[in-house]
């Protein structure tokens, strides 16, 4: 087993850890892969082939609008997934891109070696649905907080959501997070040095 895939198993025992049978399967079903900085993991219209599983690094996902405007749905650092489930889930051409923001070292999970440790193995079953739950709860707030919060209540949410990447991501980036302008953001970050 690779140290990279040491850190997917300590992931995995924060819900319910597995047995080494459990953990050998893992191992032999998962693929290691190495992204640079800008590699696309997923692009528009393509499949989404895997659970990605960040073992160090950053991605991004977002989607383009009509007028070309970037709007960012999800970061994904260490210990952290990410997947457009629909498209993994129900084989749809993705909206949505997903790309390094930094070097990084992934996992991968394919469909059918998912269902198979779902099927024969059912910690994974458990463990991914508690995951999955994590990351609905995560998009609730998500959907709240741009529906009812101020700039900077939205700015504290990331903060608190994603406090690993404040000074790792771009103002650019984060501002398009939270659906405001790079200068609103650069506004909201002086007032709290002030403060």
């Amino acid at each position: 087993m690779s140290k990279e895939t040491a850190s997917l198993i300590s992931y995995f025992k924060s819900f319910i850890p597995l047995s080494k049978e459990e953990i050998e399967v893992l191992d032999e079903r998962i693929t290691e892969r190495r992204i640079r900085r800008k590699q696309f993991i997923l692009q528009e219209n393509e499949i989404c082939q895997y659970y990605t599983f960040v073992v160090s690094g950053c991605f991004k996902m977002y989607s383009i609008d009509q007028n070309g405007e970037e709007h960012n749905l999800q970061f994904a650092s260490e210990n952290d997934w990410i997947v457009d489930i629909d498209s993994f889930h129900n084989k749809n051409p993705s909206k949505l891109y997903i790309i390094a923001l930094e070097n990084s070292i992934v996992l991968q999970l394919e469909k059918n070696d998912l269902w198979y440790l779902y099927t024969y193995y059912p910690k994974f079953d458990r463990n991914f649905r508690v995951i999955i739950e994590h990351k609905f709860i995560e998009l609730q707030n998500r959907v709240l907080q741009n529906i009812s919060a101020t700039g900077e209540e939205k700015y504290e949410f990331f903060l608190r959501q994603y406090p690993q990447l404040a000074n790792r991501i771009s103002n650019v980036e984060i501002a398009s997070y939270l659906g405001i302008t790079p200068q609103f953001l650069s506004k909201i970050r002086q007032k709290r040095i002030k403060n």
